[in-house]
């Protein structure tokens, strides 16, 4: 029988874990919020080996939810998801409009140069496209790839084993699939850890992807007050 950690999520504002595993932030009649862990998948993939995840293990607990984003199945951190379509509209409208409020953290191989701006802050820059004879990768294209923006600013460098890194605090204003990992690699400072664009030192120097969720911000979809929910990283 679940104990009351597990009946959480279900009271209005509730934290809690499900029976399952899964971390909730905060849970209400219009949303939830969960604290993904590293290695599930947020959504349902192709074939019944890719059918646990975090929609699913939440729909047996909770009932319906919505997708509204997504995070790649090896980053872990905060998602939303909607619990009535009416709210799933709203917060669809509010990521398209880019007024969600996104943030992560990174640590990546070497010491980028701090750019020379008064808040710290540097831009990244490249259009990226599916690398369709790779799939699920992406990959930078000039010609034909979408506009892509990420930010990024120094927190810290640290050692990992044998590799210096930095911790970065990551902004993408922009959505597109992979872009902090592939903006990041083209730049020269793969995320450590990264099964998919980090050469074979770099993806030793971790026992995962180091990219995590750590902020999000936006008009609730009910109310339409301002909503902010924060997760340290577990690196």
């Amino acid at each position: 029988m679940a104990g009351p950690a597990a009946a959480a999520p279900h009271r209005r504002g509730g934290r809690g874990v499900t029976p399952d595993g899964i971390a909730v932030v905060y849970a209400d009649d219009a949303l939830v919020v969960v604290d993904k862990p590293a290695g599930l998948l947020a959504v349902p993939g192709r074939g019944a080996d890719k059918a646990d995840c975090v929609v699913s293990r939440l729909q047996r607990h909770m009932g319906p939810v919505y997708v509204v984003h997504r995070l790649d199945m090896d980053t872990s951190g905060l998602m939303v998801l909607a619990r009535t379509p009416a709210a799933q509209r709203a917060l669809s409208i509010a990521f398209a409009e880019r007024r969600i409020e996104k943030r992560y953290i990174a640590v990546v191989a070497g010491v980028p140069l701090p750019p020379a701006t008064a808040d710290g802050w540097c831009d990244i820059r490249l259009p990226l496209i599916v690398d369709w004879p790779r799939r699920p990768r992406s990959k930078v294209d000039f010609r034909h790839g979408k506009p892509s923006h990420t930010r990024w600013r120094v927190l810290g460098h640290e050692r990992r084993g044998t590799v210096w890194a930095t911790r970065l605090a990551l902004e993408p204003i922009t959505g597109r699939s992979h872009q902090l990992r592939v903006h990041l690699a083209a730049t020269g400072h793969t995320i450590l850890g990264d099964p998919l664009y980090a050469a074979p030192p770099l993806r030793a120097a971790a026992p995962r992807l180091l990219l995590h969720a750590a902020r999000l911000a936006f008009p609730h979809p009910a109310s339409g007050a301002w909503f902010v929910r924060v997760s340290a990283p577990p690196f």
